[in-house]
């Protein structure tokens, strides 16, 4: 089943200011079509910095919309997901599950939050992330980021699909890129992906590709 990068960005690939500001940087079409790209997976991923820093919902939000909500999922290989979040304030209510590299924190689970352990130390691998997930249920992943994760998935080779919004900005290279750190050495290690379809939402632009 797939796993679908999902970035939002300017046209210059970055997704917030060197001081962290990223609201808004897409219009609200295209954070629209976000929901719906929620709603037809089966969980939303995210790295712990994105959940501190956004304190988000990740929840489907459209008045139309009455589907069943995909899981949360937190990589937080250390568990520093506050019980104060929104995540974990609505664990009970709407499935979260945080990944994790040792001994479930019986805080967070006794938030409701449920707590997958994959051992070791450092960040967690994006494979064995796809596999624990998939042997949870959650097949259909839908990768929010932010740069870091969004890396990890390409070097390993997991995401299927990307869907990329760009908005019509220039924040130049101070900003944050959309995407971390690949450590490629030559183009041929470079992941390549077939566009599939472009259009435009409101003022931005939606490009849809799949892995090649």
């Amino acid at each position: 089943m797939p796993v679908t990068l999902k970035l939002a960005t300017s046209l210059d690939g970055r997704i917030a200011t060197a001081g962290g500001e990223s609201r808004w940087i897409t219009g609200p079409q295209a954070r629209a079509e976000v929901h719906r790209l929620r709603a037809a997976h089966d969980a939303v991923v995210v790295g712990i910095e994105t959940a501190l820093a956004d304190d988000p919902d990740l929840t489907v939000r459209l008045e139309d919309y009455a589907g069943p909500q995909p899981a949360r999922v937190v990589l937080d290989s250390g568990q520093r997901l506050p019980l104060s979040s929104r995540l974990a304030a609505t664990a009970r209510r709407t499935a979260t599950v945080v990944v994790a590299t040792g001994p479930a924190s019986p805080e967070l689970l006794d938030a409701g939050v449920q707590v997958i352990s994959l051992g070791g130390g450092g960040r967690p691998d994006a494979a064995a992330v796809v596999a624990a997930l998939r042997g949870v249920g959650l097949d259909r992943l839908f990768v929010e980021g932010g740069g870091q994760v969004a890396a990890s998935f390409l070097r390993a080779g997991v995401v299927d699909r990307l869907e990329w919004f760009r908005a019509p900005m220039v924040i130049g290279g101070e900003g944050r890129p959309a995407i971390g750190d690949m450590a490629l050495e030559v183009l041929g290690a470079a992941p390549r992906f077939r566009r599939l379809d472009v259009r435009s939402v409101g003022s931005d632009l939606w490009e849809s590709y799949e892995r090649i």
